[in-house]
Formats: structure tokens, sequence, C-alpha cells
């Protein structure tokens, strides 16, 4: 074969798998949303079983349902049968994944969860099998060529866009967001890219106070003993009212000669610009680029003029969210 004949069979393969998709995404009906309702209300676990390739298919969704907030995981079809049927409660969703629906390792689980009146959500692409007919909920997958005509591709891709879809859908129903998104995923550079304001925020004496009073030489001093290379203005009741910076303070220079004797709330900008503590970093940085400005003021909730942190675009930087 040559190389001319690797790329043909390539397109040839994913071509199958796109028509799969496509029919997919036409059958996409009221089940579908009848298994993301109950998914979404369900107080204990979804439990995801299939054989073979299937099975593969079933871990792989059982992973992901469960890194979007809905407890889940995968059992073995043949192990099933010698025990660990008890990992299933009458309170847990049974979601089932096979192509033929007739797979004879599945058969026992099936009985089980009929027995016991275990939601049963079926994923097959036969309506006559056994599991489809047993189902309560029935996503039936349509009927699919697969490459050479024998290898499961194109249905374990309808499977696994299926349950790509599922997972989705039941986390937007759920409304989780990307804070609970990074407590899940806490390591690594996705928990890096979802990290908070809040998480890499300068607290405490860390913020460089001043009062809109005090004199400019001793806002320099304290901006000096910060090193931040920039100072927050509050009023008497703490309330945030401006921010002055090393570029404010030299651009005075160079036209006066009288900021030694001048109060803060004189040189200060008005009206610093400031987010709230749990957007991204990375929102965080994108405002600085956008505004040209080094640093934010963070508030908390709704009370924007009172500052409980500040960011400095180092700290972001530093801290690898881009």
């Amino acid at each position: 074969m040559n190389k001319k004949k690797f790329i043909s069979t390539a397109k040839d393969v994913i071509n199958l798998e796109i028509k799969a998709l496509q029919n997919l995404k036409k059958n996409i009906n009221r089940s579908f949303c009848e298994a993301v309702l109950q998914i979404s209300k369900c107080q204990s676990k979804v439990i995801l079983c299939g054989v073979g390739k299937s099975g593969l298919i079933a871990s792989k969704v059982a992973a992901t349902l469960a890194s979007v907030g809905t407890p889940a995981f995968s059992i073995s079809a043949s192990e099933a049968s010698h025990g660990d049927l008890g990992m299933i409660s009458k309170k847990d969703i049974l979601l089932l994944i096979s192509n033929s629906g007739e797979t004879s390792e599945l058969k026992n689980i099936i009985k089980y969860a009929n027995r016991n009146k275990i939601l049963l959500i079926g994923v097959v692409s036969k309506k006559e099998s056994v599991l489809y007919k047993a189902s309560d909920i029935k996503l039936l997958i349509p009927k699919v060529k697969e490459a050479e005509g024998i290898v499961p591709t194109a249905s374990t891709t309808s499977q696994l866009a299926l349950g790509d879809a599922l997972a989705i859908s039941v986390m937007k129903f759920k409304k989780f967001g990307p804070l609970d998104f990074r407590k899940l995923h806490p390591s690594g550079s996705l928990g890096s890219q979802l990290r908070t304001v809040e998480d890499i925020m300068l607290v405490g004496n860390k913020i460089p106070f001043v009062r809109e009073n005090l004199k400019m030489k001793k806002v320099i001093n304290i901006l000096s003993e910060k090193s931040l290379g920039f100072a927050i203005v509050t009023d008497k009741k703490n309330k945030t009212i401006g921010i002055i910076t090393d570029g404010q303070i030299r651009r005075y220079n160079e036209k006066n000669s009288d900021l030694h004797y001048k109060m803060a709330k004189e040189i200060m900008t008005k009206n610093p610009i400031s987010v709230e503590k749990n957007i991204l970093a990375a929102k965080a940085l994108s405002i600085m680029n956008y505004k040209k400005i080094t640093s934010l003021c963070v508030f908390e909730k709704k009370n924007k003029t009172k500052t409980i942190g500040v960011i400095h675009i180092h700290n972001i930087l530093q801290s690898n969210v881009v």
C-alpha cells in the first residue's frame, strides 16, 4: 500500500464517522432531554457499563460526568455478575452502552436493574434488542457503517459523542461553572488556567493603602516600602476613591516642583479600575491589557468601593495562568 492509499483510507474512515455523527445529531430527541433531567436530579451516582470498545467508552463518559460535577463511575460487565452488582444502589442511575443491545454480559445487569427498579438508560442502536426494550430511557443511536464493515469505529464515535453531549447538557443544567470546574481540576496547566483573582491577589498588610489627605512625601515612602509601583487611596470611611502610580508621580514631577507638599487626593486618579474576586485571573490580565494598566483593585460581591485585595500583572504572569 502506498502513501496515497494511507491518506485515502484515513479519509474514508473519518468520512464514515462524520456521517455517523450527522445522523446522530438528527436523532437527538425528547428521550435525550429526559436522560439529562434524570441525571441532573440524581441524588446518588451514575453507573456506566459496556462491553469491549463500548466498555471503554463507558469509562470515558463516566470520567467526563465526574469531572463536571456528577458523581459517576464505570463497572466491568463481567465482574458485575461476580459480586460487583452490589455497587449499584436503588438511588443510582444505570447507563448501559451497547451497539447491539444483546451482549450477554449485560443481561444480568439489566435483570438486576429491572428487578430492583433502578432507573436504566440504554444507549443502543437496535430497537428489537433486549437492552432497548428493558430501558426506562431509550437513547437510540442510528445504525452505522463501520470501517471495513467490521471494526467498531463509527459506532463508538457516536457513543462517545452522545456521552459528551449528555455530560455537557447536565453540566449546563446544573449551572456548573468555571469555579466549580476548577475545584475538581486543581492541578496541572488546566488548574492554572482556571485560577481566580482571589487565588493570587495580595491582601492585608501587602496592600499599599494611603489616606486621601496624606502628604505625598509619605505616600512616596509607602510606595517604596511596598514595591508595587502604586498606592490605593481611601477616604475616612475606608472607601477606595483613587490610585496613585509611579508613572503619575514621575509625570507630575516633570512639570512641577511641589509634589512633596501635595496631598494624595490631589495627585490620584479617581475611581480606579476594579474587578470582582471570583473572575478568572486570565480575564483580569485581559482587562489590564485592554486598559493598558498594570494593576487592579479587587472587591467582593457588589461592594466596589471596598478594596479587599490588589493584583499586579506580575502576580498573574508568575502564576502561569496564560
